[in-house]
């Protein structure tokens, strides 16, 4: 008998969950957020375990309704199938909380927020989230989420936070600093994921975060995934100590993101002037001009400051912190590995695609079939910081009205550059005074090839050697 005829022929049954055997299945069989039959005394039960369970939910299409959020706290790995279930809750809480499992599988669900969240509506509280999957402290191998036919919606924080930090909303930068993380690597594997008005409650929320503070690697694989209308970036990859990011993503779209911290509204906070440049001794930092403290969210102004060796102030900049499409940020030793494949980055508040890494580790990045179109800032940026090559193929990418360039390259440390353009065109990227730049500022070889490529809005290069047909 398959689990599906299991579920058909127990649907009417109301069963009072005990602790499960090894392998066994729970079924859900109402949509009460508590009590006999509900999808939490089936989390209860599957984390008393210490086998895999499997939870199903009997009925189809229905609506669990949280005041509180539900919560797994269990090592053994846990799937859901849901069904087409909806757990929504009118609050501003994290609406699936699973702490310790090893492997988190979702299919059929939707996760769903008050909504209604913006800079003049923030959240009040802990800026909840639709899943929060946290790592052991001691775990190591991959602890691993895996969503299929999943989309989350309407909550105030990330729409979905991986993380292995000792404090999964202070990690520390990796350098060895309270919130470091597990020895895991992270594994997401996301199958038709939409994330959408998410993180608009709270600066820095996205729609998908993925925090890395151990020695382990962050590994994703989407296919048919889309984010849009997120707050902050629609994906956020952030390995700190030493461990590679490797994305591989096929049709993955990134529409409108980055907006929380809305510029038209924040403009008339900044300092005046906004940025300005001084002799040596004529300011100070404790006289840095400093932004209207009733700007509704002080945490989107953010300052670049520039000293003397004496310690006076030579420049200063300040801006306002809207986000990107996919931002991927390596530091320790480690690389950026990433193929993306049949996607769109459209009308996000910066850029489309920002990958940074820093320390030893290369980028090595492949795009195919990519449009990218609108964008505030660049529509692709990559930058290698340290010790480590930059590769960078395009291949059938279409680059077009972006607010800065299509494609920025730069290689600042030792490695070399390479970038191979084939078949792709750019076009009124920066005002139409800028299409691509490569600039090679270390030490290392540059070289850029351009293959059956149009690009209308020009191409430089610094410290590169162009070749063009």
């Amino acid at each position: 008998m398959s689990p599906f005829t299991l579920l058909r022929a127990s649907a009417a049954v109301a069963l009072s969950l005990t602790t499960p055997a090894a392998g066994e299945t729970l079924l859900v069989t109402n949509f009460y957020p508590t009590g006999p039959g509900s999808l939490q005394e089936a989390l209860d039960a599957a984390a008393a375990s210490e086998e895999r369970t499997v939870i199903l939910m009997t009925e189809a299409d229905g609506t669990i309704s949280t005041e509180v959020g539900l919560r797994y706290e269990g090592s053994s790995p846990l799937v859901i199938h849901g069904n087409g279930v909806t757990i929504a809750s009118p609050n501003d809480v994290t609406l699936l909380t699973a702490i310790g499992p090893r492997l988190l599988a979702i299919t059929g669900a939707r996760f769903s927020g008050p909504g209604g969240y913006s800079l003049a509506n923030q959240s009040t509280g802990a800026a909840g989230k639709g899943i929060f999957l946290g790592a052991a402290d001691a775990a190591g191998g991959e602890v691993s989420l895996v969503l299929s036919n999943v989309t989350v919606a309407g909550v105030a924080g990330h729409g979905i936070h991986v993380s292995d930090c000792a404090r999964v909303d202070a990690c520390g930068s990796g350098d060895g600093a309270a919130g470091d993380g597990s020895p895991a690597s992270l594994r997401l594997e996301l199958n038709r994921v939409y994330i959408s008005d998410v993180g608009q409650g709270r600066h820095d929320a996205d729609g998908l975060r993925v925090d890395e503070r151990g020695p382990g690697d962050i590994l994703l694989t989407a296919v048919n995934f889309t984010a849009t209308g997120v707050g902050a970036d629609g994906i956020e990859l952030d390995e700190g100590q030493s461990g590679s990011v490797i994305a591989d993503l096929v049709r993955a779209d990134f529409i409108e993101n980055g907006s929380y911290c809305d510029p038209a509204v924040l403009e008339t906070f900044l300092p005046r002037p906004p940025e300005a440049t001084f002799r040596e001794f004529e300011l100070i930092a404790a006289d840095l001009p400093q932004p209207d403290a009733t700007a509704p969210d002080l945490s989107c102004i953010e300052a670049d400051v520039e000293t003397f060796d004496g310690g006076s102030v030579a420049a200063y900049a300040y801006g306002i912190d809207v986000d990107d499409g996919f931002d991927i940020g390596e530091a320790g030793p480690g690389s950026v590995i990433a193929t993306l494949s049949i996607g769109q980055i459209l009308g996000n508040f910066d850029e489309g695609y920002d990958f940074d890494e820093e320390g030893p580790g290369d980028i090595d990045v492949v795009f195919t079939g990519i449009i990218g179109n609108g964008n505030l800032d660049d529509a692709i940026k990559l930058s290698e910081e340290d010790a480590g090559h930059l590769y960078v193929t395009a291949t059938a990418v279409e680059l077009s009205s972006n607010g800065g360039l299509g494609l920025d390259v730069e290689e600042e440390g030792a490695g070399d550059l390479t970038l191979t353009l084939v078949g792709s065109a750019s076009a009124g990227n920066d005002g139409g005074e800028m299409g691509v730049e490569a600039a090679q500022s270390g030490s290392g070889a540059g070289n850029i090839y351009v293959v059956d490529t149009e690009i209308a809005d020009g191409i430089e290069t610094d410290g590169a050697t162009l070749d063009a047909d």
